[in-house]
């Protein structure tokens, strides 16, 4: 088992084994490891890591008090490397743009994406010079 540290994004998904190829096109996930559920359809436990970072899903289980509402008020953002190359990755994948990539006034170049699943992404990285 690898240690876990810092904030780890836990995602509700309705869909998460899709979800988990989504994030593999898009962001580079690597599948660390799943667990199905007892009716085998949902997921009860999958963890991927995308740029060295953690983050946890689970498929939607109504019958746990699991809402079916779009999620809203967070975005997971991704500090990498290379913004321009990262973000055609993911609107290449099927991510919407929400805001479009640019050089913003804090010195990265940086944009929002929302994934199929409702969820919202950043990609940012330091400009070049």
């Amino acid at each position: 088992m690898t240690a876990l540290n810092g904030v780890i994004p836990c995602l509700t998904i309705d869909g998460a084994k899709k979800a988990i190829e989504f994030y593999k096109s898009a962001f580079g996930a690597e599948e660390v490891s799943r667990k199905d559920a007892e009716d085998g359809k949902r997921l009860m436990h999958a963890h991927i890591r995308i740029n060295g970072a953690d983050v946890m899903m689970w498929d939607l289980f109504p019958e746990f008090g699991m809402s079916t509402d779009k999620p809203h008020g967070v975005t997971v953002h991704l500090e990498v490397d290379d913004a321009d190359r990262w973000w055609s990755r993911a609107v290449d994948a099927g991510a919407t743009v929400t805001m479009p990539l640019d050089n913003v006034f804090w010195g990265s170049r940086y944009g929002q994406l929302r994934d199929p699943f409702g969820h919202s992404w950043a990609i940012g990285s330091p400009l070049k010079n």
